[in-house]
């Protein structure tokens, strides 16, 4: 211990430091009590004593402890907490290894390559996120064991492929039906009556259910008439969708969700409601791409202007795509080819692509199609000629930086088209197809990427969890008074 009179001498000076005005004033005299009491042993033992504590506390292991967990209560709370409805690996992954066992076509853990279910496969890479090991860090969502502390309640039924199976199982006539005969039918039935029946629906109403039905239909030719058969679409659930209609629904655009057949306007049995689609309720994911995608470094020389390879005649908002062949068919620099999407047709529009400045995507018959996600992939400038497109990650990814809207008006006025896009140049172009490299991945279903499709899909349900917790509290409130809102919720999609 210093000597009392080191002490006071230290304490002096300390006071006349701390005490010395800025401008230069006299230094002013504490009162001899206080100088008193800050040399006393007193004072320094409580000022030992009280940095002692801080440190001690500071770094032990329980305060360490508690504040990891903070710090990890905090970043999970950023994330979307999902929540895998118990449903029989039947409506999965068995169904799966059912069909590739039927057509040889697939190995175990894998998705079919067919090109009609291949691009409706996101139903696959979702699940295979949620079931991946638990070591595999993930970005931005974290699989919850307790459904009571889940956002969301993901549903894994595979309904893109379980419509293929009826389709292609030799009962094409009855998929419309509720039939013995239907398979898919029976496959709805039971997941809806096991969904709905559980405690997680009860408590939210199904508002807080994940649902993807991404299968879109394809235009059928009667053998004996040679006449398109149009199924509905999405094929998806077509037959339980009003039973479900409060849950999120992942769908790949909303065209196809008012009316079977152009034709058939008068007919309301027809009419999906506005109330089971809504983009404020439900999520655009993109199709899976059929083509190999093209790295910027062994981007080659492009001499056609335009390019398009597909059908020409469509259905409903398809009905431009006959139109657009009248008037390109004769201009030079723009190559349309008509073919189907088996494996000569795709190697074709892999070399039609890669050699094209732009890709002409008009709508099918629903506004989007695979085509799209195909030209981004080949790093060709996508021109898109429909008008109701409704496009997946907007808000995340700005399309105007690598793609050319054009409305079906103009886009059909002889001349227009061609002129728009010479008028475009080359360094543009360049820019564009600098930006179509850069974002190739956000429409790459990979599991492995952390700002992939599946990444994204997930940060677009995230986006949702405010608007479900509201609907949720207001549907447990209505509960309570016995009044009971309505199943259905009406946000029009125009």
């Amino acid at each position: 211990m210093l000597a009392k009179e080191q002490r006071l001498n230290l304490v002096t000076a300390a006071r006349s430091v701390l005490l010395s005005s800025w401008n230069g004033m006299e230094v002013r005299r504490l009162p001899d009590f206080l100088t008193r009491f800050l040399s006393s042993r007193i004072f320094l033992l409580s000022l030992a004593l009280g940095f002692a504590q801080f440190f001690l506390f500071s770094f032990s292991p329980r305060a360490w402890t508690q504040r990891s967990c903070s710090i990890a209560k905090a970043k999970s709370s950023q994330l979307l907490r999902v929540y895998v409805a118990d449903l029989p690996r039947e409506f999965h992954h068995g169904l799966l290894e059912s069909y590739c066992r039927s057509q040889n076509c697939c190995s175990t853990g894998e998705y079919p390559t067919n090109p009609l279910l291949k691009q409706h496969s996101a139903e696959f890479w979702l699940l295979r996120d949620l079931l991946d090991s638990p070591s595999k860090k993930k970005e931005n969502f974290v699989r919850v064991w307790d459904s009571r502390l889940a956002d969301v309640v993901f549903v894994p039924f595979f309904a893109a492929l379980s419509a293929q199976i009826q389709l292609r199982g030799g009962h094409r006539g009855e998929f419309r039906k509720r039939s013995s005969k239907n398979s898919d039918f029976d496959r709805q039935r039971r997941v809806v009556e096991l969904v709905t029946s559980s405690l997680e629906w009860r408590r939210s109403n199904g508002v807080d259910h994940v649902f993807v039905l991404a299968g879109k239909n394809e235009t059928l030719l009667s053998l004996s008439l040679q006449a398109p058969v149009l199924l509905p679409d999405p094929m998806a659930m077509w037959h339980v969708r009003e039973q479900i209609s409060t849950a999120v629904f992942l769908v790949v655009d909303f065209g196809g969700w008012y009316l079977e057949d152009a034709k058939n306007k008068l007919n309301s049995s027809t009419i999906i409601q506005h109330s089971q689609v809504s983009p404020i309720k439900d999520v655009i994911i993109p199709h899976t791409h059929l083509l190999p995608p093209l790295k910027i470094a062994d981007d080659q020389h492009r001499t056609v202007l335009l390019y398009f390879r597909g059908a020409r005649h469509r259905h409903r908002s398809g009905l431009v795509r006959e139109k657009l062949w009248k008037i390109l068919d004769n201009e030079p620099e723009v190559l349309l080819e008509e073919g189907l999407p088996d494996d000569a047709g795709l190697a074709e529009a892999t070399r039609g692509m890669r050699s094209s400045e732009f890709c002409l995507t008009p709508a099918g018959d629903t506004p989007s199609s695979c085509r799209l996600y195909d030209a981004i992939a080949s790093l060709c400038i996508p021109v898109i000629v429909s008008d109701d497109i409704q496009l997946p990650f907007e808000g995340f990814v700005n399309y105007e930086e690598f793609c050319v809207f054009v409305s079906a008006r103009d886009a059909t006025q002889p001349g227009w088209l061609v002129q728009k896009l010479r008028s475009i140049g080359s360094e543009e172009r360049s820019t564009m197809r600098q930006t179509l490299s850069r974002v190739q991945r956000y429409f790459e279903y990979d599991n492995a990427l952390t700002d992939g499709a599946v990444s994204l899909i997930w940060s677009k349900i995230h986006s949702k969890v405010p608007m479900i917790k509201e609907s949720i509290a207001r549907f447990r409130r209505n509960r309570k008074s016995g009044s009971l809102p309505s199943a259905k919720r009406c946000h029009c999609v125009s």
